[in-house]
């Protein structure tokens, strides 16, 4: 029987929403005797499980899962508290002698947890006034400012996404620098593969399409429902969710429940977009075919390229 070469210290599966990357982090843990670190945003959250595609527990096949369901959906996120965290399961599973694999598609979470990146501190009084223009004047005003500033920050954040237009104006006035600049070029901490899952974009559209169509379905509506009686329509980051965002407004009445679900999509859409193009910027990152086509290959060829890795 053959045995497995030595797996690199950390795993990192990346890419857009929808590219089969759980399920690929699960094989890969799976071979090397490893647990998943998830580098979801909104799987942090408690009860939001639909609606970010969750694994269930019967999907992660006995898989220790790390960072999910930690954070209340009234807590905002943070960048530099989840890398403190992931930091701290990877090292203790290296000191185990587990493969970490960190799984997802949060760019700057994946970068906070296997980069030497250093996050800027707050100014309370920057950010009550950026807050509160915010809340006079809305997203898109702001993310407009933030684009003619920094046009790299403005194309990888969500002009919806008020939370983090915030934080980059905020750093940008504190530094003096655009947001950008504050994230140095490639410097892991650890000896990592990272693993980018490539869907080319009509199949990723279509996939797109049926998984909204699968997570209203499942009951992502009552979902939604019961989140907000604890808090989810006050969450400066979980109620912008994609998904979640969209039914906050169709229970509001602000739109029907099918203009709720057609505007999912397209956000979606957009999402992934700005997600493949975070992570292709990385040279780092080893692209495979995820479309339908390869995918029973994947397992294989992603074992066959962390085994390269291992001894070149």
């Amino acid at each position: 029987m053959r045995t497995a070469a030595p797996a690199p210290r950390v795993i990192a599966v990346v890419g857009p929403t929808a590219a089969g990357k759980s399920d690929l982090g699960v094989a890969l843990a799976r071979h090397f005797g490893g647990e998943v670190v998830n580098a979801d945003s909104m799987q942090l959250y408690r009860g939001m499980d639909i609606g970010t595609a969750k694994l269930t527990p019967e999907e992660r096949g006995g898989i220790p899962h790390h960072l999910l369901d930690i954070w209340d959906v009234t807590e905002a996120a943070s960048v530099a508290e989840y890398q403190r965290l992931a930091r701290a399961e990877i090292d203790r599973l290296l000191a185990e002698g587990r493969t970490p694999v960190l799984v997802g598609g949060s760019g700057l979470y994946v970068r906070g947890a296997i980069d030497a990146l250093e996050f800027p501190g707050t100014d309370p009084a920057v950010r009550a006034r950026l807050e509160e223009e915010l809340e006079l004047r809305g997203p898109g005003a702001l993310h407009a400012r933030l684009a003619a500033a920094d046009p790299d920050a403005g194309r990888a954040i969500l002009p919806s996404n008020g939370r983090r237009i915030v934080r980059a104006l905020e750093v940008i006035e504190i530094t003096g620098k655009p947001f950008t600049a504050n994230l140095p070029g490639p410097d892991s901490v650890y000896d990592t593969v990272q693993i980018g899952v490539d869907v080319a974009r009509p199949e990723l559209d279509e996939r797109i399409a049926v998984r909204v169509d699968r997570m209203w379905a499942a009951g992502l509506v009552d979902e939604v429902r019961a989140l907000e009686a604890r808090g989810l329509r006050e969450g400066r980051t979980a109620a912008r969710a994609l998904g979640y965002q969209q039914v906050l407004a169709a229970l509001a009445g602000e739109c029907t429940e099918e203009e709720a679900r057609a505007e999912t999509v397209r956000a979606t859409k957009r999402f992934a977009r700005r997600q493949d193009s975070w992570f292709r910027r990385d040279p780092r990152v080893h692209w495979l075919s995820g479309a339908a086509d390869d995918r029973a290959e994947l397992p294989r060829r992603a074992l066959a390229l962390v085994e390269r890795a291992v001894t070149a």
